[in-house]
């Protein structure tokens, strides 16, 4: 028997409606595609704890970098928005949640085409997140370079790209 293939908005709503799956969207950059995606297929409040956008390089520094200037869209931001944003889930959520409780964080910082298309749209996607309440939190990360030459087309693809990846973390 052929498994149907699901969209992304189902997918988000799947997510949505698991009771165990709660988080943190931490987007900079890109726009805050994956957070819409959850809010435009229904149910979010049952999922999402927080989103965030530190669009600005300051408040990103400030945020994710303990004041200092650093690289925006780099795999070492990503991995400090990722274990910042888990930790404070955790220590803010943690015991007043059902113990079965699957906390996640999605983040993503992305360099999307800008207004006169001199740049290439690329950057860095993970999820942190505990499979089961008891376990240590796993992580993947990613780095995707966005072909599209349009960037709303890139904007829909990070969206995309991160209901996927969180998807596929609790589901294979």
């Amino acid at each position: 028997m052929e498994e149907a293939t699901l969209s992304t908005k189902n997918k988000a709503l799947q997510i949505n409606l698991n009771p165990q799956f709660y988080g943190t969207i931490a987007e900079i950059g890109g726009g805050q595609e994956v957070s819409r995606h959850f809010f435009q297929a229904g149910g979010a409040s049952g999922t999402i704890a927080k989103t965030i956008s530190a669009y600005d390089k300051t408040f990103s520094d400030v945020f994710y970098n303990k004041g200092k200037k650093g690289r925006y869209v780099s795999e070492q931001r990503l991995v400090k928005m990722l274990q910042m944003e888990f930790e404070e889930l955790v220590s803010t959520l943690g015991p007043s949640r059902d113990a079965d409780t699957r906390f996640f964080v999605f983040a993503d910082t992305v360099e999307t085409l800008n207004y006169h298309k001199t740049n290439n749209g690329q950057g860095w996607l993970g999820v942190r997140f505990r499979l089961s309440p008891e376990k240590e939190a796993s992580t993947v990360v990613i780095h995707a370079n966005l072909l599209e030459n349009d960037g709303i087309l890139q904007q829909y693809t990070l969206g995309a790209l991160g209901i996927n990846l969180i998807y596929a973390c609790f589901h294979y």
